[in-house]
């Protein structure tokens, strides 16, 4: 228990560090990008003055090293500022629109490791034939293209040929679902509305499939990898011949040893769906962060891009912190290096 404790204080320290890190070289980008914000905020029409006054109210007319210290006073306080998109406090507009993406990204992964994992185990299983190519095809095809390029294909396959999933939004109009936790699915589950919940889940299915299919493909393949050289190891034979089950030895045997490996790619695969959400989001006009974070890119809204990034980085470091502990629980050989290293 105390090599995981350490783990984690010492994931916690380094995630600090890429944090800072982060914030540094984002902000640093956001104010080297050509267009002045204040201009773009108040439009055409406004006057040298209210632009000038502007600049003084977000601190643009002082060193880049003066604005940083003012955005991580404020950064401390939990104040963002204020997005010049919304006109709302950057705060708001994240709690609004980041249960939309989680949940999306959520969903993904279920269907990345749903899918992934049981597809590797079975090429593993059956390595050399038939349904072992066939899921060597279908992974490559799946890592082959990125996520909005899938997304374009399901929308027009199962959207426009064949009208059998919604189109955009995350649920019908004719819904009303009160909001408790900004996730769709459990909301309607904390509501009652069994219908609801089959219709946010149904508008759910394309975009977060699009968003998956990378990391099946990438899941499924490494798995097979890992198994594949996993049922050469001599405890392999030995369980072979005293004739237990080959689902058995697949199940229990063969995949538990090589899950670590692919453990960890699942964890960033998972983590990068963050960023891949960009597109899907704006293929699916599903209103979630990251489509979110688009439009303040166009609009150089600095305030707003800076908190979808840091909120964006923050899961990210959550994410692999969260895989590092799985590993540590899974591999005993990690936990013992840790606490002789410490």
């Amino acid at each position: 228990m105390r090599s995981i404790v350490r783990l984690l204080a010492h994931r916690l320290l380094v995630a600090a560090v890429v944090l800072v890190g982060v914030s540094m070289l984002i902000f640093g980008i956001a104010r080297v990008i050509p267009g002045d914000p204040a201009r773009i905020a108040l439009g055409p029409r406004a006057s040298a003055e209210q632009v000038a006054d502007l600049r003084a109210q977000m601190h643009l007319d002082e060193p880049i090293v003066v604005q940083y210290g003012h955005f991580v006073a404020d950064l401390l306080r939990g104040d963002l500022g204020t997005s010049l998109y919304t006109n709302r406090p950057v705060t708001t507009d994240i709690a609004q629109f980041l249960p939309a993406t989680l949940e999306l990204v959520i969903v993904a992964g279920i269907m990345m490791i749903g899918i992934g994992l049981p597809l590797g185990m079975l090429a593993a299983r059956y390595r050399g034939r038939f349904a072992d190519h066939l899921i060597r095809l279908v992974s490559l095809l799946g890592v082959s293209a990125p996520s909005f390029v899938w997304a374009v294909i399901l929308v027009l396959l199962f959207a426009y040929f064949l009208p059998l999933f919604p189109i955009a939004g995350r649920i019908s109009d004719s819904y009303t679902v009160p909001t408790v936790t900004g996730f769709l699915l459990v909301d309607t589950l904390l509501a009652g509305n069994i219908r609801a919940f089959g219709n946010a889940a149904w508008h759910i299915v394309l975009p977060a499939f699009a968003l998956a299919l990378s990391g099946i493909g990438q899941a499924a393949r490494l798995t097979r990898a890992n198994m594949v050289e996993t049922y050469d190891k001599p405890y392999i034979e030995m369980a072979q011949a005293y004739g237990f089950f080959p689902a058995r030895i697949a199940r229990i045997y063969a995949f538990k040893p090589s899950l670590i490996p692919s453990l960890t790619i699942i964890g960033l695969d998972f983590a990068a769906m963050l960023g891949s959400a960009f597109l899907v989001e704006a293929v699916f006009a599903w209103p979630g962060l990251s489509r979110y974070g688009v439009a303040v890119i166009l609009r150089k809204d600095l305030n707003a891009i800076m908190g979808t990034v840091l909120i964006i980085a923050l899961t990210f470091v959550i994410v692999n912190i969260i895989v590092d502990l799985l590993i540590a629980f899974l591999n005993p050989r990690i936990r013992h290096s840790t606490r002789s290293s410490a």
